[in-house]
């Protein structure tokens, strides 16, 4: 059984809900800018990478994408900026993952985000859950960086080899498997229930632990008797 004694998350599609596309397309339509075209205006644009390592605060960035977004005033950029992260939400499912495993694991986040993300965490009442928040904004590294992820370990007090790594890029798992972390790729919170079992880790609740393991125990009872 392997000694796993972390955990460790991304925050954004996997703490925090991934938003429908209709959602986008309501933005880009009250914009009035091309279908599609949000994400692209936002995330390709280089100020997006200075502000994930901390060269730019989460205001600033908006106000250096504004117009591009059709948005003429610093008063529209704040209304808009509100209006977009207003409608976040947390994961619910992943939510009661984490709260089941909180008692049994040293807990962190590990997210490429703009400075700020502790204070993010503490509006939604979930800066308790974890030991340690690793902040890129704050930092000045960002996945997939090797120095993310070893201070993160370094923070925990934990190997590589004692730690497991669930994000929703496949790249940013890779980077992590490369320094001896497990790794999932994260979909959904049943798939990563299910993809924790390998490693020795139930996220099952604990009636639905109970019954799971009677059910292993009569299995193997009645395997027993057969032979």
């Amino acid at each position: 059984m392997l000694a796993i004694k972390a955990i460790i998350f991304d925050f954004g599609q996997v703490i925090s809900a991934a938003r429908p596309p209709e959602r986008f397309q309501a933005y880009e339509d009250e914009l009035r800018i091309a279908r599609g075209s949000i994400n692209r205006i936002m995330f390709d644009d280089p100020a997006w990478q200075d502000a994930l390592v901390g060269r730019l605060t989460m205001r600033a960035f908006w106000y250096r994408i504004g117009p591009s977004l059709g948005l003429a005033t610093r008063d529209a950029v704040d209304a808009f900026r509100r209006r977009y992260y207003g409608d976040e939400a947390v994961n619910q499912a992943v939510l009661n993952l984490i709260r089941r495993l909180k008692c049994r694991y040293r807990l962190a986040v590990l997210s490429n985000h703009p400075p700020g993300l502790e204070e993010w965490l503490a509006d939604w009442d979930m800066r308790h859950y974890f030991e340690v928040v690793f902040c890129s904004g704050d930092e000045g590294y960002a996945k997939p960086d090797p120095a993310a992820f070893q201070i993160t370990l370094e923070q925990l007090d934990v190997k590589p080899f004692e730690a497991i790594f669930i994000d929703d890029t496949g790249g940013h798992v890779k980077a992590a498997r490369a320094l001896g972390i497990h790794g999932i790729v994260f979909r959904d919170a049943r798939q990563l229930a299910r993809n924790l079992e390998p490693l020795g880790v139930s996220a099952l609740p604990r009636t639905r632990r109970r019954v799971a393991d009677a059910a292993r125990y009569t299995s193997a009872s009645s395997a027993d008797q057969e032979n």
